[in-house]
């Protein structure tokens, strides 16, 4: 490892390792596209199962696990450093693919998706602390949106590709042999081509300015005021995704949809979500970020209560669009936001117990969508998802405050009327 004093923080100083993360945080989030479009539908067609909250099990087990093994990446960062992390995570992704192609039951399908759950909280986070390491203080917020760009749109185009190929060939084991090439691709590059990043982390420390906090777990979790904002709109967030994964592909099929017109819309909403980063991420940069999380659950809150009277494709592939861009805006700005409001020897483990709370999302949403589903309907569980996104947004509105002087995000109209 080189001196500290040699190593330079920055995007453009640390380019190459920046973008092959970029591209390895791709094949993570492809991991996840494998499922997005299809799984649901296994469950049906293959395992006759009914029970909308019986089929959403697999995301319940994948956000606690993934949630689990976020926390606990973010506290050994420090200790067995990130590239270790990194690796393991690529470790436990090997038999997903191969227990996904020729699973004999749901268990098998559930226990591949405890390996998926820790898969992607390793890696995922790994990528994710690494990138904030190289570039340091000023560009955090296009870091952030470089990489959920990349992890969202692999998710949008392996769920399209997936959904298409089992609408030409069956449901097993076609699609899934995209997972071999992404977790063999992941894997192969993380052990060879990925240097540690935790002497760019010290560098840092030198010129920080920000307080170390007084006990981590419970001040991102609440008691800080950002850090605890932060947490609570990434569970919601994450919340609402957990529903859009699980019950988007059976509102479609109820509505008639085919299995390819299924693939495209559920695609539409993680394209527009990891494309959008590109700009969001960079807006986060330059604009408050309170207001980018502030209108960013506001767009997905009103969009999610109108979801409820689509009908036509034309009507889901808007509402998905818009879905995507709110969902855009707060993402990359979510772990901008935590990593300003940390010291970095607390970054690591603080941005840990976020992800922990994010991705408990997940089960949340699913156990409660998949309840209410089965006891009223799918509409009734999209419009509640809907208000508590509403209550996120104004929990950001009115405890958050700008720790930047950065300008508001319609600054510009005001200053122009």
């Amino acid at each position: 490892m080189r001196n500290t004093n040699q190593l330079q923080l920055g995007l453009k100083e640390n380019w190459k390792q920046f973008t092959l993360l970029v591209i390895i945080n791709a094949f993570v989030g492809g991991m996840v596209g494998l499922e997005r479009s299809i799984l649901p539908e296994i469950a049906e067609k293959e395992f006759q199962m009914a029970a909308t909250s019986a089929i959403l099990s697999f995301i319940i087990v994948f956000g606690i696990v993934k949630a689990i093994s976020n926390y606990y990446a973010g506290a050994l960062a420090n200790k067995f450093g990130r590239k270790n992390l990194l690796i393991l995570g690529w470790v436990f992704a090997i038999p997903i693919p191969f227990i996904l192609m020729y699973a004999p039951n749901w268990n098998w399908i559930i226990g591949a998706n405890v390996l998926l759950g820790v898969n992607q909280g390793l890696a995922w986070s790994s990528t994710v602390v690494m990138k904030i390491d190289l570039v340091g203080e000023k560009q955090r917020g296009f870091a952030m949106g470089l990489n959920e760009f990349a992890g969202y749109l692999a998710v949008a185009i392996v769920a399209f590709l997936t959904g298409w190929i089992a609408g030409e060939y069956g449901l097993r084991p076609y699609p899934f042999y995209l997972g071999i090439l992404l977790m063999v691709l992941g894997l192969v590059m993380s052990i060879f081509l990925i240097k540690d990043t935790r002497g760019h982390a010290k560098k840092e420390e030198g010129t920080n300015t920000v307080s170390l906090l007084k006990n981590v777990f419970w001040d991102t979790t609440w008691k800080h005021k950002n850090l605890g904002s932060v947490t609570q709109a990434g569970l919601i967030n994450n919340l609402n995704d957990g529903m859009a994964w699980g019950l988007f592909p059976i509102l479609l099929a109820a509505k008639g949809f085919n299995l390819e017109q299924i693939g495209i819309v559920v695609a539409v909403y993680p394209a527009v979500w990891g494309m959008g980063q590109l700009f969001t991420g960079k807006m986060a940069d330059k604009f408050s970020k309170k207001d980018m999380l502030f209108y960013g659950m506001l767009l997905q809150a009103i969009v999610l209560i109108i979801l409820v009277w689509a009908e036509s494709m034309w009507h889901f592939m808007v509402l998905m669009s818009l879905l995507g861009w709110g969902t855009a805006m707060v993402y990359p700005t979510f772990l901008a936001t935590i990593a300003d409001n940390t010291h970095p020897r607390d970054r690591a483990e603080s941005i840990g117990i976020f992800r922990l709370w994010r991705d408990l999302g997940y089960a949340v949403g699913a156990i409660l969508t998949g309840i209410i589903s089965d006891l009223i309907s799918i509409e009734a569980a999209i419009l509640i998802v809907g208000l508590l996104t509403l209550f996120s947004s104004w929990i950001i509105f009115f405890r958050m405050k700008n720790r930047d002087v950065a300008p508001g995000l319609f600054s510009i109209f005001k200053h122009s009327s």
